[in-house]
């Protein structure tokens, strides 16, 4: 069991308050308090109070913190030396939108890439110029800190964290439960664009679910494109505006996720999971793996199989 505890720091709005309860604990392998200075009745931002039970001393244990809250006041001194102390003792330490600027100010992210809600970010980067602040990411690791943007972007990074520990299968059922997309896009590529009003009022959604039901198919950006029933050139420029990538850097993402995905709960041969994923032969999955995660399809399979294997 993966202990978590997500310190609440006033002020904070009771949706980034609910998020890691609703992300983490829709799948068994968390035990998520959450906790505060002074336990009782928290104020959140434009809401009602919210009762936290715990108090500092969940961090003690924590194998994984997250700070949420405080865009506005200096923490208290305990919330940031107990940040510090669990740094220190090996925790990994995340946080959700304004969370960056409590882990800002117990100087965890001195040196480091960071980000928070882009309407925040120069806050940041003028209150703290040592961190290196990312406005344009959804989340951004350095050296086992993780920060996330706002709002939906702190989704994205708490399913970040389950994919790292118990793969994308898990990671995938969670996403499910809270009806939201499992990558937005992935790797690197987590950049958020100023998407254009869609073109006669439709988007690429439906475009995007067809090829996701015929991935084990070579797609091509006029297969893409005859479904959308538009041109390539507008295709390509819609489904980088909506996605922040280009359609076939899309395709290999979502394959790559197919792949670990089959990986980690079916025990089909490597050449039958590249096949099924459409990355073509196990070389070209070996490459891709690797090249995505670090892992070569049999070292992955060894590190995330959590069900019975079956074809």
């Amino acid at each position: 069991m993966h202990r978590l505890a997500a310190v609440i720091v006033p002020p904070v709005l009771g949706f980034d308050v609910s998020i890691p309860l609703m992300v983490f604990n829709s799948v068994p392998h968390y035990d998520v308090r959450v906790c505060t200075a002074r336990p009782g009745p928290v104020p959140t931002v434009g809401g009602p109070d919210v009762v936290v039970a715990h108090g500092l001393e969940a961090l003690e244990e924590a194998d994984t913190v997250i700070a949420v809250g405080s865009g506005g006041e200096q923490a208290p001194p305990e919330v940031l030396d107990a940040l510090r102390e669990a740094a220190g003792g090996g925790a990994r330490i995340a946080s959700l939108c304004t969370g960056a600027f409590v882990l800002a100010q117990a100087g965890l992210l001195d040196g480091r890439r960071a980000t928070t809600h882009w309407g925040l970010a120069g806050d940041l980067a003028a209150r703290f110029p040592s961190v290196d602040v990312r406005p344009d990411v959804l989340f951004v690791e350095d050296e086992g800190i993780f920060t996330s943007a706002g709002a939906a972007a702190a989704i994205d990074l708490c399913l970040h964290l389950i994919r790292l520990d118990y793969g994308a299968a898990v990671a995938n059922t969670a996403a499910r439960l809270a009806v939201v997309s499992p990558v937005r896009p992935g790797g690197q590529a987590q950049f958020i664009e100023t998407p254009l009003p869609p073109e006669r009022g439709t988007s690429l959604a439906p475009t995007r679910a067809w090829a996701l039901e015929h991935l084990d198919r070579p797609l091509t950006l006029a297969d893409l494109a005859r479904h959308a029933r538009i041109s390539v050139r507008t295709l390509t420029r819609r489904f980088h505006a909506e996605t922040g990538l280009s359609p076939l850097q899309w395709l290999l993402h979502r394959r790559v996720d197919r792949a670990r995905e089959l990986l980690e709960t079916t025990g089909l041969p490597m050449d039958q999971v590249a096949g099924r994923s459409g990355l073509g032969s196990a070389d070209s999955l070996r490459k891709h793996l690797v090249s995505r995660v670090g892992l070569t399809p049999t070292a992955y399979r060894a590190s995330f199989t959590r069900e019975p294997l079956s074809s």
